[in-house]
């Protein structure tokens, strides 16, 4: 229950993800991380996987790969699509365009929250 709640809160439109990034100068990207890290360690069913401030700053690739190989592969299973693995795609894209990598992970968890 509690995961469900903690999917559900989290309900962002991936295209608002670009444009309040691009209107606050990427500070609304460094909250979305936060968010983020918290929904992601309910779906993986564990309580400090993915560090917050780690996911933010200083771990960021190494937990985009986490979050394309693990994490991500569990919300097609619950939804029901076919699995992939995005950790090469979100690692590339977060090197170049971070916002486009957030913008991946927010339409999984779109997905996530029309699926329940």
């Amino acid at each position: 229950m509690n995961k469900t709640i903690n999917i559900l809160e989290f309900k962002v439109d991936p295209i608002l993800v670009l444009v309040f990034s691009f209107l606050t100068c990427d500070l609304y990207l460094i909250s979305w991380k936060i968010k983020t890290a918290e929904v992601l360690n309910a779906v993986a069913e564990k309580r400090n996987y993915i560090n917050p401030i780690g996911y933010c700053f200083r771990l960021l690739f190494t937990c985009l790969y986490i979050v394309g190989k693990d994490v991500l592969p569990k919300v097609y299973q619950i939804i029901g699509e076919l699995k992939k693995d995005q950790s090469t795609l979100l690692i590339v894209l977060g090197f170049f365009f971070s916002i486009a990598s957030a913008m991946i992970v927010q339409g999984s968890f779109s997905s996530l929250i029309s699926y329940s």
